[in-house]
C-alpha cells in the first residue's frame, strides 16, 4: 500500500487500482502507462510540482499529453510567478519519487489545481504512488481529496 491508496481506503471513496510493468527507459511515465493500460491519454493525468513566486509549493494535475503553462497555472493560484520546483523539494515535500508523485497522500497538503479538461470525465487515472501504479477514481473525489481547484493550466 501508498499514501495515496491509504487515504482513498480511508475515505471510503470509489477508486481502482491498476498496476503495470514499469519500464525504466520510458521516455514519459504518464504516457507509458496510458500505453500499457491501454487507455486514452487524456485520461491520464500527471502531478507536477511548482514553485509560486519563488517561495510556495503547488501542485498541477494535467493530462499527460499537454505541457503546462506556468502563467496560467500561476494565475489559477493568484500568483505573479510559477517554475517547475526542484526534484528534491518535491521528493521532501511530497514523500514520493519523481515518476511516482501522487497528488493523494503527500506529506504536506499544497494548494492543488486540476485541469480543467477533467470536467467532462467520468473518471480519470493519477499515479498511486510509485512508477507502475495508477488510481482510478472520478474528478470530483480527487477534488475533494486534495481540496483542489479547477483551472485552465495548459497551452
Amino acid at each position: 500500500m501508498t499514501p495515496a491508496i491509504n487515504q482513498a481506503k480511508k475515505t471510503g471513496i470509489h477508486y481502482r487500482i491498476h498496476e503495470y510493468s514499469h519500464d525504466p527507459s520510458a521516455e514519459s511515465y504518464g504516457l507509458e502507462a496510458a500505453e500499457k493500460l491501454k487507455l486514452d491519454p487524456a485520461r491520464v493525468f500527471k502531478t507536477l510540482v511548482v514553485r509560486l513566486d519563488n517561495r510556495q509549493l503547488a501542485v498541477a494535475i494535467i493530462p499527460v499529453e499537454p505541457q503546462l503553462n506556468m502563467k496560467r497555472v500561476a494565475s489559477a493560484a493568484r500568483a505573479k510567478k510559477a517554475e517547475m520546483a526542484d526534484k528534491k523539494d518535491v521528493e521532501r515535500s511530497s514523500g514520493y519519487v519523481l515518476g511516482g508523485v501522487s497528488p493523494l497522500g503527500q506529506k504536506k497538503l499544497l494548494p492543488t489545481f486540476l485541469h480543467n479538461s477533467a470536467s467532462g470525465l467520468e473518471t480519470l487515472f493519477v499515479s498511486a504512488g510509485r512508477r507502475g501504479l495508477e488510481i482510478e477514481l472520478s474528478p470530483n473525489d480527487l477534488l475533494s481529496l486534495t481540496k483542489g481547484i479547477m483551472a485552465e493550466l495548459c497551452q
